[in-house]
């Protein structure tokens, strides 16, 4: 069993950062691939980033490329969104998540339906 938990989300101006934290228990980060995703209201959860099970393949949504770098801590069990230049747009609850017992290999996918470990969700509000 694989529990999550996020931390960091809060408010930004439009162009500040946010540092989203997911720390993982019961099993270690690096045996399974994990992603960042998020929902607005009424809208579909989205994936924006994810991180291969090595850490050596990871994915953005084009439209936070650039903008947000995916890491991970192993020996923290943690894995990390870096958001920068944020903008109003950005406003949502993020979910950090965990593909296992399946597996993409080498790969990770930016698919909600490929994981089925969730965090409890953080708000991030973007907002002048």
């Amino acid at each position: 069993q694989v529990k999550l938990e996020e931390f960091g989300g809060g408010s930004a101006q439009p162009g500040g950062s946010l540092r989203l934290s997911c720390t993982a228990s019961g099993r270690t980060t690096n045996r399974f691939a994990m992603g960042w995703f998020r929902q607005a209201p009424g809208k579909e959860r989205e994936g924006l980033s994810c991180l291969s099970r090595s850490g050596r393949v990871d994915f953005y949504k084009d439209s936070v490329k650039g903008r947000f770098t995916i890491s991970r801590d192993s020996a923290k069990n943690t894995m990390y969104l870096q958001m920068n230049s944020l903008k109003s747009e950005d406003t949502a609850v993020y979910y950090c998540a965990a593909m296992y017992p399946q597996d993409l290999g080498s790969g990770c996918s930016l698919l909600p339906s490929w994981y089925n470990h969730w965090g409890q969700g953080t708000q991030v509000t973007v907002s002048s």
